[in-house]
């Protein structure tokens, strides 16, 4: 039989270099990929700094760890955070880690989980270095947590703005064109779940919605790059000839 259950996962968020207002839209996101059995978030929450999470840690039961800032150099709360990594590792109960920050510092420590064979997925803004995103098994841009994000085209609620694109679709076709490039057979046609499954291991931080879009199959056809068609379920698509320019006397 094959196995069903939900992949454990332990959720550490730097407040430091997190915003609030991501919450929502982060315990949605991690909901995808499994059951956050353990949420814990790290800082110092004595003073009103950081009150924007201390107001939501009950609504997503997120446990602080309190870490006092008693110095102006590197906080207690990134060593806090490591150190309860590496016991919730070496416990072996977590099929997963999600490593919520920005901060290019907790990139050793994703790549040792990942050494582990256990898989990191990071959460921060589009700023944070390549290194720590790469590190990770697949980043998500906290922007696309907002509400609103890579729905460009959709209709908002009353009281909320979409959240702007932090790409153009256009930008997207270079990388969608080479995962077509690695898949592709005679004629040039590969599965729409074949090209994502190449994206991610393109590229850890591929985003429909950092480019404005929901889906994977909006941006295709946003970008008007790529030729699409269905056989039975499948969706196909092959890239459209890049045009050339005509030599003139």
């Amino acid at each position: 039989m094959a196995d069903t259950s939900v992949p454990r996962l332990a959720v550490l968020i730097d407040a430091d270099n997190a915003s609030a207002k991501i919450a929502d839209g982060l315990f949605e996101e991690i909901a995808k990929i499994g059951e956050a059995s353990v949420r814990r978030i790290y800082g110092d929450f004595s003073g009103s700094r950081l009150k924007g999470w201390a107001d939501v840690l009950a609504k997503h039961a997120i446990t602080a760890s309190q870490n006092f800032a008693n110095t102006t150099s590197k906080n207690a709360s990134d060593i806090a955070l490591v150190i309860e990594a590496m016991d919730f590792l070496h416990s072996g109960r977590f099929d997963g880690f999600c490593l919520v920050s920005s901060d290019s510092d907790f990139t050793r420590l994703a790549s040792r989980i990942r050494e582990q064979g256990v898989d990191v997925y990071g959460f921060g803004e589009q700023k944070t270095p390549e290194s720590f995103r790469q590190a990770c098994r697949r980043f998500i841009y906290t922007e696309n947590l907002m509400p609103g994000a890579g729905d460009a085209d959709a209709q908002s609620e009353p009281d909320q703005k979409p959240t702007k694109a932090l790409k153009p679709p256009s930008a997207a076709t270079p990388l969608i064109r080479k995962a077509i490039a690695q898949l592709e057979d005679e004629d040039g046609w590969v599965t729409l779940g074949a090209v994502g499954t190449q994206l991610s291991n393109l590229t850890s931080d591929f985003d429909a919605r950092t480019y404005g879009q929901v889906k994977l199959m909006d941006l295709v056809e946003k970008t008007g790059a790529f030729e699409v068609k269905k056989e039975n379920k499948l969706v196909l698509i092959r890239a459209k000839p890049r045009s050339r320019r005509k030599s003139g006397s």
